[in-house]
């Protein structure tokens, strides 16, 4: 079903701008929030012109109110919102500095709670909001990702208990458990020798990263898909999907 309005974080690259694409190609108004305002503006012009781009910090309460008023002048109310904004980085505790620490627990975690806050009074009845956690929550066998784990498992958590809140007033909250996934646009920050100890230490736990599977993001944005558009008698608390590995070509199959 087209026509819907729906708000999206961390929308100028990675798996936002493929969700921010595949709605606007549906024909719906995609409110696309991004920190930096030119960056997410170039998105939304590539996109076209269902696709409006909202500076918005989502650590920051003030920029978060200030983006929501700015979307609800723009359309009133929405349909749906899916806090995709994240920060991911390998690092062990020990050696976490103050700004990894806060990064995470910011964007991570009091992020999605203050859109949601702001999103709240405009949500149609039947609308949705849709919380985007990782894998990692229950695999323990990931390294260096306590941060990640944790502000993750944290935002499961205040899923459960928000959709408890608000399913009085017709809004549904959902949690999307991702594997891993590739794709063009990312915005991630890599540092090597993080990321390069992260693999050692995987390599030793018996977790092969790079052998396992992995969904584009242009295909994980099915998942998103089916969410906003589940019929208004439907709740799904959580989602989990995982990437497949690539079916091998004819020519290379045993017989």
């Amino acid at each position: 079903m087209a026509g819907k309005t729906i708000v999206i974080t961390g929308a100028n690259g990675g798996l936002g701008r493929a969700l921010a694409q595949r709605f606007a190609n549906d024909g719906d108004t995609v409110m696309m929030l991004g920190r930096s305002l030119a960056k997410v503006t170039e998105v939304a012009d590539a996109i076209g012109g269902n696709a409006l781009p909202i500076e918005c910090d989502v650590t920051s309460p003030d920029s978060v109110r200030t983006a929501f008023v700015a979307i609800a002048e723009a359309h009133g109310k929405i349909d749906a919102l899916i806090n995709n904004a994240a920060v991911f980085y390998p690092v062990q505790i020990e050696e976490a500095s103050d700004d990894d620490i806060m990064g995470h627990v910011l964007t991570n975690l009091a992020g999605p709670i203050l859109c949601a806050r702001s999103a709240i009074p405009l949500i149609n009845r039947g609308g949705h909001i849709i919380n985007l956690s990782s894998e990692s929550v229950e695999n323990t066998t990931f390294p260096h990702l306590t941060l990640y784990q944790s502000t993750k498992g944290g935002l499961e958590r205040f899923s459960q208990h928000l959709h408890r809140e608000v399913e009085g007033r017709g809004i549904r909250v959902t949690t999307v458990r991702a594997g891993q996934m590739i794709g063009p646009g990312s915005s991630a920050v890599v540092d090597p020798e993080r990321f390069g100890r992260f693999f050692a230490e995987a390599t030793n736990r018996g977790l092969k990263i790079m052998e396992r599977g992995m969904s584009r993001y242009d295909s994980a944005t099915q998942v998103f898909r089916s969410l906003v558009d589940l019929p208004v008698d439907v709740h799904v608390g959580t989602v989990v999907f995982e990437g497949r590995l690539p079916d091998p070509a004819p020519d290379a199959i045993n017989v």
